[in-house]
């Protein structure tokens, strides 16, 4: 099976006659735009699925949770040198110091927030 990434506005084609767009991506749901000929028909699996259709083998179910990226902007950076910052003046001699700065360095490593 063919995994693409399309970010909004981008699309794709499928033979001659078909192109699928990304509208637009809210929380964990996009929106597609399909331009097929009419005699082409295009089901959602559940709508297949509840008609008595198969599900294709090649379907995966996908996991009930999933890890959300933390969309990263300059706040969130400035917020992330802030916390190093308050932390480099703490005592680092506190255990729970030293916690907090291992802890902080293993979500957001130096060399890649930095970057």
């Amino acid at each position: 099976m063919l995994s693409l990434n399309l970010k909004p506005g981008e699309y794709m084609t499928v033979g001659d006659n078909v192109v699928v767009q990304l509208d637009r991506i809210s929380g964990d749901r996009c929106k597609l735009l399909i331009d097929a000929p009419k005699e082409l028909t295009i089901l959602r699996g559940e709508v297949l699925e509840r008609t008595g259709g198969q599900r294709p083998d090649c379907v995966f179910d996908t996991p009930r949770w999933h890890r959300r990226e933390i969309p990263w902007d300059r706040s969130k950076a400035q917020a992330l040198t802030a916390m190093r910052t308050l932390l480099a003046r703490m005592d680092g001699r506190d255990s729970d110091v030293q916690t907090l700065r291992r802890q902080l360095e293993h979500m957001f490593p130096s060399s890649v927030s930095n970057g």
